[in-house]
């Protein structure tokens, strides 16, 4: 089937579209437990850059599995392939012009070097949320830890399936000692440069 696929040559390039939207393009990738706060903190750092007028997108997992990745289960063969799906979306945005936030658990090294492979690693920002899995339990925001313990949810991150930390994160934020502001203050001085077009 492979031989088959042959690519189109378009005219109108990524650098085209980086000049037309006057930006950078690049993925934001928040990784952490269920209830760290990446959906929270990649909000607030969204309405930052729009208000900047920096053209973005955000991919949040509970969204996609809704709909792209319906079909997957949070087996760990499953939770490769919907993290696989959405690199692959995200790296089309990339391409599209557009800084792109992807708050997801994604909870194995291997899936999350996959996604730097996927977008390249010049357009990969990778966030770490570190929160305790026991704060995220105490926090219980969707009410999923109680599921687990209750045994309704398994494979659940950081009670019955591993989370593989991040080892050299480009940004680590310690929900537990620094506040949204500060989180978000501490990202968006870190990307800044990186929105320039003579960054690269």
């Amino acid at each position: 089937m492979e031989k088959n696929i042959i690519p189109h040559t378009y005219q109108i390039s990524q650098d085209d579209r980086k000049k037309l939207n006057n930006q950078n393009s690049f993925l934001m990738w928040f990784t952490g437990l269920s209830g760290s706060g990446k959906s929270t903190i990649a909000n607030v750092v969204e309405q930052e850059l729009y208000k900047k007028g920096i053209k973005t997108y955000t991919l949040d997992g509970d969204n996609i599995r809704k709909g792209i990745n319906n079909d997957l289960s949070f087996s760990p063969e499953d939770r490769t392939e919907n993290i696989r799906r959405i690199a692959e979306i995200a790296h089309l945005m990339v391409d599209a012009g557009l800084v792109v936030l992807a708050a997801f658990v994604s909870p194995y090294k291997k899936d999350r070097d996959n996604i730097r492979s996927i977008v390249k690693d010049v357009n990969f920002v990778e966030i770490y949320i570190n929160t305790s899995a026991e704060e995220c339990e105490r926090r219980d925001v969707k009410g999923l830890y109680k599921k687990a313990r209750a045994g309704e949810i398994k494979n659940m991150t950081g009670i019955s399936a591993p989370y593989e930390a991040p080892e050299n994160p480009d940004i680590e934020i310690n929900t537990e000692k620094e506040t949204v502001e500060e989180a978000v203050y501490k990202i968006i001085e870190f990307i800044t440069p990186k929105l320039q077009l003579n960054h690269e």
